[in-house]
């Protein structure tokens, strides 16, 4: 069983499945996140969709590098959730399904390359109330669980 977080499932609505990776990157007591400007201004984990055909570790890898600019170092699996959503840069409905690795920052080089990201340092506790969506907050606390 996957934990959902976010909006309850619209009854009627049609939903298309959309497997996405995400990084919790980790430097001493702070985590690089992603602040997207629209469609809603939030802070993010790095990351996203995985294209047809590619495999999620490349895909995650391509996600956090244009979303920062940095290079990283994949250590573990943290956990999965799914969150259903209105994805309007696609314009469909999804079933987002989350899968979240702890991983390190390793070259920063440069800025993001996607538009409207911003790459940013926070401290972990500034995190968990910061992150824009209840997954990613509950995936943070999760990792805090373990050993970092």
């Amino acid at each position: 069983m996957i934990r959902r977080y976010g909006e309850a499932v619209k009854a009627g609505q049609r939903y298309r499945r959309r497997p996405g990776v995400y990084a919790i990157l980790r430097r001493g007591g702070d985590i690089l996140t992603t602040f997207q400007e629209a469609p809603t201004p939030e802070f993010q984990l790095p990351g996203g969709g995985i294209d047809p055909g590619e495999h999620p570790v490349a895909a995650l890898h391509r996600e956090v590098f244009e979303e920062t600019g940095w290079k990283m170092a994949l250590d573990r699996r943290v956990g999965v959730f799914r969150r259903y959503t209105y994805m309007p840069d696609y314009d469909k409905w999804a079933e987002k399904v989350c899968t979240v690795y702890l991983a390190r920052p390793i070259l920063r080089r440069g800025p993001p390359t996607e538009p409207g990201h911003t790459a940013v340092w926070m401290n972990v506790i500034e995190a968990l109330d910061q992150l824009g969506n209840a997954g990613d907050r509950a995936m943070l606390a999760q990792a805090l669980r373990q050993p970092w």
